[in-house]
């Protein structure tokens, strides 16, 4: 009787430029059995990686261009922040320490429900940028998903301002939704297509 032997292919190494282990996880549920996701610690990263620009995509190329450039490994990095139609685009690129340099996820939230307490319009988006640089090249794949801001937190799933925004065309919040469910409409799982699309196609 012939014996086979099947030879499964080796998973692609992916470096995050994060020791986000809330974005972590969300990634690697995204990003399936076919790509290992490396955080800064598994390279070796301790530090601080600055994040100094006035923009998203600034911010996310900064990150990984850091790491690149310091350990020579092809890698990404993203940055992400909710854009509120009536406060002109707040937090945006401040998102994470939209209240002060702790980046605390509840005073962040507070702040935002505070200053949106006699608004109607609650029309808001987030929005990912993702910067992959190998060979000293790089590619930014976006991703956007619309929704509204809620009068108060609900939920106790996800991370950051999930809890307080409804994505358009569901009862739930972010925060309420099941990982997989979040994963398949969320800004980061849009983008993150984006980029398996262009890893698939070298």
């Amino acid at each position: 009787m012939p014996i086979f032997f099947y030879i499964y292919p080796k998973k692609m190494k992916l470096v995050f430029a994060t020791n986000n282990k809330h974005k972590l996880a969300e990634l690697q549920a995204i990003l399936g059995n076919h790509f290992q996701l490396l955080s800064l610690t598994d390279i070796g990263c301790n530090e601080e990686i600055p994040e100094e620009q006035p923009t998203l995509e600034g911010n996310a190329r900064q990150k990984a261009l850091y790491v690149f450039e310091k350990y020579n490994i092809p890698c990404f990095a993203d940055d992400t922040g909710l854009e509120i139609e009536a406060l002109n685009g707040a937090p945006g690129v401040y998102s994470a320490r939209y209240a002060g340099e702790n980046k605390n996820s509840d005073a962040n939230m507070d702040k935002v429900l505070a200053e949106m307490t006699k608004i109607k319009n609650r029309n808001a988006r987030f929005r990912t940028v993702i910067s992959y640089i190998s060979d000293g090249n790089e590619k930014q794949f976006e991703g956007v998903v619309k929704g509204k801001i809620l009068t108060e937190k609900r939920g106790n799933s996800g991370f950051g301002y999930d809890p307080i925004f409804q994505p358009d065309g569901f009862d739930l919040t972010f925060a309420e939704m099941k990982l997989e469910d979040k994963n398949k409409i969320s800004h980061r799982g849009r983008a993150v297509a984006k980029l398996v699309a262009y890893l698939q196609s070298l």
